[in-house]
């Protein structure tokens, strides 16, 4: 029985870990970028559907940045290198 135990204490533990190391992929706003390539852009690299990518450019716009996915540093640095080839600033908080 302490096994159970033991094993219910250390999945807790693994569940707190992995909810601490969530990450937000941010976008920041710009002079340069039109609204139509930044909402291309979310849609291509980020999968979001038209009305997400321009409500997040919007907000980009509005509020200088948003967060546009998040998740772990594994996955979302992959996402945030396209966003940046595609001449958008983009970091992992």
């Amino acid at each position: 029985m302490s096994t159970l135990v033991e094993v219910l204490e250390n999945t807790d533990q693994l569940e707190a870990i992995a909810i601490t190391d969530v990450k937000d992929l941010v976008v920041f706003n710009d002079d340069f970028n039109t609204f139509q390539h930044v909402i291309e852009t979310l849609i291509r690299v980020c999968k979001h559907t038209s009305e997400q990518a321009e409500q997040c450019t919007w907000l980009i716009h509005f509020k200088g940045k948003c967060t546009v996915r998040t998740g772990s540093y594994e996955e979302l640095n992959p996402l945030r290198e396209a966003i940046c080839e595609a001449g958008i600033d983009a970091k992992i908080l």
